[in-house]
């Protein structure tokens, strides 16, 4: 017991237990530090793959949204998209003009279909070609609402306006 006392009581001993302590916490908090770096590893890799993923969709949505881009550039500079509207403006128009004159007079459908398109079609050439006034202007100018009608009134008639300023300043 004398020889346990003696090795209890020395320095040497009392330092390497502390040292064998010390390695022991260091030995599992490395173990411990390795464990959360595999995760954070696993985490990194996840992330990754996903956001490589991503880019990879954004970068095909956006290669479609440049030829879109392009293909609406090459049609605006070709000019078809402003032709195909007046086109369509047109043949609109055509149409009601000739359903108009078929309401009219439809004694026979067919022969009166035709007769009211050709009718129609002379028309709007001739309001293209600058022979008479075109009616979709005025269609369009007087259906707008009553308040845009009125306005126009006030400015179609300066007489009237003028009237009444010499009547104010004479009041005045």
């Amino acid at each position: 017991m004398e020889t346990f006392k003696a090795i209890v009581t020395n320095w040497f001993f009392w330092g390497f237990i502390l040292g064998f302590t010390f390695c022991v916490l260091s030995i599992f908090a490395h173990w411990k530090t390795k464990g959360e770096l595999k995760r954070l590893k696993g985490h990194l890799s996840d992330k990754l793959e996903i956001e490589a993923e991503k880019m990879a969709e954004m970068k095909g949505k956006l290669d479609t949204l440049k030829q879109e881009n392009e293909n609406l550039r090459i049609k605006i500079n070709s000019g078809r998209v402003q032709n195909d509207t007046t086109a369509l403006e047109r043949e609109l128009e055509i149409y009601a003009r000739a359903e108009k004159a078929m309401v009219l007079n439809a004694p026979g459908f067919a022969q009166a279909w035709e007769k009211a398109k050709e009718g129609a079609l002379t028309e709007i050439e001739s309001e293209e070609s600058g022979k008479s006034l075109p009616r979709r202007l005025f269609k369009r100018f007087f259906s707008r609402g009553g308040s845009s009608i009125d306005a126009e009134v006030v400015e179609a008639l300066p007489a009237e306006s003028a009237n009444r300023k010499p009547s104010s300043v004479s009041e005045a």
